[in-house]
């Protein structure tokens, strides 16, 4: 399992790469100058300037390469500066936005919380509902349960984001008054009163992501454990005289897991970027919205490094999932 993971390591270093110098060359050639948002009468040559202040003057490749090192070497030197207090990187070019000239990751940083508390939140309940909900689901199939968590998940699945998260901003926002329809990023949770701010002001864009992410990885379990239940393993397993919860819970979930976890590990970096929409509904100053901000401005920088860690998070989830076929499946092994 070590070496396989090794060499994953090492076949992660050229995949990101030219994940990378594509991000890179699309967004050179994409139409957009950060020039564009400067006023008319403010002279040509002035702009030239302003671009080669930018970097914007140098050929492409120089820029990547520049790029490249920022990101990969003196963006962690400042992580180590600021946890260990030494200072590596205090004379070294970091990645800086077009936008507020400011350091790319230290704005990524300060928007991180927000995603966590809101995406990441979401998909932990999501995957804690959905898991049980489907295992069963598909042991009473066809009965009353299996109906109701069909029927749900069809219409979480179904409906989209923006839709449900403007209808309970209607109907507890606007009618009832229960929720905050925006989200304060201002606030600080200091005692038990600001707490419960912050879960109420949680409460709508949590459900609606847990709802859509929960919708499909129930449907994924449910479809997995009715495939297990009907193998051979499971008769025999009965046949032994084990009990019923032993062969649902020890056999069948475990081998239904298999093909489960794929969907869930390659959730994780996708629900950073699906969840532009849902932080747009409901004003959350996440990832989402600073990507939708950064293309609308054509901040080149914070567009390329922001998808880039979409990458690197795909990248890793998918090893992860690889290496947890083995620990769910004895029989697979990668050494």
């Amino acid at each position: 399992m070590l070496n396989y993971t090794i060499r994953r390591l090492l076949l992660a270093i050229p995949t990101l790469l030219f994940i990378s110098l594509v991000i890179f060359l699309l967004l050179d050639l994409a139409p957009g100058d950060p020039m564009s948002s400067i006023p008319l009468t403010v002279p040509d040559e002035v702009k030239q300037r302003m671009r080669e202040a930018l970097g914007l003057g140098e050929p492409v490749m120089v820029r990547y390469l520049a790029w490249l090192k920022q990101f990969f070497f003196v963006e962690p030197l400042v992580m180590w500066d600021h946890l260990f207090g030494t200072s590596f990187s205090a004379d070294m070019q970091r990645v800086i936005s077009f936008q507020n000239r400011a350091p790319v990751m230290d704005t990524v940083y300060e928007r991180l919380p927000q995603t966590l508390w809101v995406v990441g939140l979401s998909y932990v309940f999501a995957t804690l509902i959905a898991v049980p909900i489907g295992i069963y689901s598909a042991y009473k199939q066809y009965s009353w349960f299996d109906q109701i968590g069909t029927f749900v998940s069809m219409v979480g699945f179904s409906i989209p984001t923006f839709f449900s998260g403007v209808l309970l901003i209607v109907i507890f926002s606007v009618i009832l008054g229960w929720f905050p329809s925006i989200y304060d990023t201002t606030l600080e949770v200091r005692n038990w009163e600001t707490f419960m701010l912050q879960v109420k002001q949680m409460a709508m864009p949590v459900f609606v992501l847990t709802l859509y992410n929960a919708a499909q990885v129930s449907r994924f379990m449910r479809a997995s454990t009715l495939d297990n239940l009907n193998q051979d393993y499971v008769r025999t397993a009965r046949a032994k005289g084990m009990s019923e919860r032993v062969v649902v819970l020890l056999h069948v979930v475990r081998n239904s897991m298999i093909p489960v976890v794929t969907v869930i590990a390659l959730g994780v970096p996708t629900i950073f970027g699906g969840a532009i929409i849902t932080e747009q509904v409901f004003q959350v100053n996440g990832l989402g919205q600073l990507l939708i901000i950064a293309i609308y401005s054509a901040d080149a920088p914070m567009v390329q490094t922001v998808t880039f860690i979409f990458a690197v998070l795909i990248v890793l989830f998918n090893l992860i999932a690889d290496i947890l076929y083995g620990v769910l499946d004895p029989r697979i092994r990668y050494d």
